[in-house]
């Protein structure tokens, strides 16, 4: 499991949880809910990460250990 901070909260534009990765740039996912959200960001910073290994593009080392929930 990656350790990328994760920060999710409420877009009344989408009506939906968002749940943005910072560093790892355009790693965005939705839900429903906080935890559909961060399921989604568990799957989309292994894609993110998978893309970049494939493209050899560096990947950003995780800066913290946290997941901030707002």
């Amino acid at each position: 499991m990656y350790r990328y901070e994760i920060i999710i909260y409420w877009s009344n534009e989408d009506n939906a949880f968002i749940a943005e990765v910072p560093e790892l740039p355009g790693c965005i996912a939705h839900g429903e809910t906080h935890e559909k959200a961060l399921k989604n960001a568990k799957e989309a910073i292994q894609l993110w990460i998978d893309t970049a290994k494939e493209f050899g593009d560096p990947i950003p080392e995780p800066k913290g250990e946290r997941l901030i929930f707002a």
